[in-house]
This record gives structure tokens, C-alpha cells and sequence, in this order.
């Protein structure tokens, strides 16, 4: 079937932010008592929000006691504005990706992204990066679900008129896998995230990429 779309996760996906995201929520942690995290550690535990990023970032004996809920929320809220302050001061985009992103425009391809970072700075982070090149940009909002639900990708798919059997969804985590499947979109994998590829094999990716201009390919053979 020839694909018509393409839906994005951010982190690890179209660029590497693990900078910002660390500083943020180890500034949180040092605000709150809690010792910083390694860089390499957050890329372990990122993508499944930051509610859940604060809870996991938390020293073992302080997410197992009855006030870890309270200290997560609080964290992720420091996290979230601190972020916001400054989203853009490590991030960059992965090498390749500008130059597939001008061309799935110049081919007509529609494209997206889905992220569990909250959405004003995901909006903050996508256009300081990648201005104008995405019809839509979707983030975690308040009362929404999250990936890998696949709610939000349906919403997406809604509102470029396109549907799942059309539609990559390009990721770097199990997560992004999962929603893919859920959401009935082509789940396409790539190496360099955060994410080893042992971790996309079992999540049941479709296919793995090791450079985005892998994805002209699989597009050029089905259109």
C-alpha cells in the first residue's frame, strides 16, 4: 500500500534531547534533595512521560515508600518549567533528518509528531528545530492518554485524512512499537536512538533503519 504519512516521536527519533531533558530534571531532583541522575541513564528510562520519567529518576528506596507519588509530581512540575525555560540549549537534530524532512514534503507525504513530552515544550522543541515542516505536532496535554494508547495517533490520522494502513509511525522505543501496532500504523524502528535494537526486535518493529534516508526507500517502494 502506498504510504501517504508519516508519524514521528521526537526523543531519540528526530533529534537527540537527552541533554535538555537531564538538565531539567536533575536541576527538579537537586531542587527537591533527590541526587542528579547520568545522562546515559535518562535514555533508559524516557518516553513514557514525565510524570513516569520523575518516578523512575528517584533513588530506589524513594520510589518504593508512600510519598514517591507526591515527590514525582511535584519534580515533574519543576521539571516541566525548568524545560520550558530552556528547551533548546543541548537538543540537535539527528544527522540526516532535515534533509528527509524537506524531502517528504517536496513528495507531499504528510507528516507528524507524537510525543509523551508535554506538549508546549514539545511545540517549543519541534519548531525551534524543525520550523514549519510538520502539519501537526501532538504532546502529552492535561487528561489525554499518552503512547501507547493509540488515541492521539487516531486524532492525528483524523485530522490529515489519512489512516493507519497509509502510515509509518517512526520511533526509537518500545513505546513508539507498541503504539504503532495499536493504532494499526506500519511500526518502523530506528537504530539510533535510545534505544538498543534488541529492544525494537522484541517490541516486533516491522522493519529497523539505520539512517533516515531509509525511510525514502520503504516510501519510494510503495509508492
Amino acid at each position: 500500500m502506498k504510504h501517504r504519512c508519516v508519524i514521528f516521536d521526537l526523543d531519540g527519533t528526530l533529534a537527540d534531547t537527552i541533554g535538555d531533558i537531564a538538565a531539567s530534571m536533575n536541576r527538579a531532583l537537586a531542587l527537591h534533595g533527590f541526587p542528579e541522575r547520568a545522562m546515559e541513564e535518562y535514555k533508559k528510562i524516557v518516553g513514557w512521560g514525565i510524570k513516569k520519567l520523575a518516578l523512575a529518576a528517584l533513588p530506589e528506596e524513594a520510589r518504593h515508600n508512600a510519598s514517591a507519588e507526591t515527590a514525582a509530581e511535584a519534580i515533574s512540575a519543576d521539571a516541566a518549567k525548568f524545560y520550558a525555560e530552556k528547551p533548546l540549549v543541548y537538543s540537535k537534530p539527528y544527522p540526516g533528518i532535515p534533509k528527509l524532512l524537506a524531502e517528504l514534503k517536496r513528495k507531499k507525504i504528510y507528516t507528524a509528531v507524537l510525543t509523551n513530552k508535554p506538549d508546549p515544550v514539545a511545540r517549543l522543541v519541534v519548531e525551534g528545530l524543525f520550523p514549519g515542516a510538520f502539519a501537526c505536532i501532538r504532546g502529552d496535554t492535561p487528561g489525554s492518554k499518552r503512547k501507547p494508547d493509540p488515541a492521539a495517533a487516531w486524532e492525528i490520522l483524523v485530522e490529515l485524512g489519512c489512516t493507519p494502513g497509509d502510515t509509518i509511525f517512526m520511533g526509537d522505543s518500545e513505546i513508539d512499537m507498541e503504539t504503532a501496532r495499536n493504532t494499526g500504523c506500519f511500526p518502523l524502528g530506528v537504530s539510533w536512538g535510545y534505544r538498543p535494537r534488541e529492544t525494537l526486535e522484541t517490541a516486533a518493529a516491522a522493519l529497523i533503519i539505520d539512517s533516515p534516508e531509509e525511510l525514502l526507500d520503504l516510501i519510494n517502494s510503495r509508492m
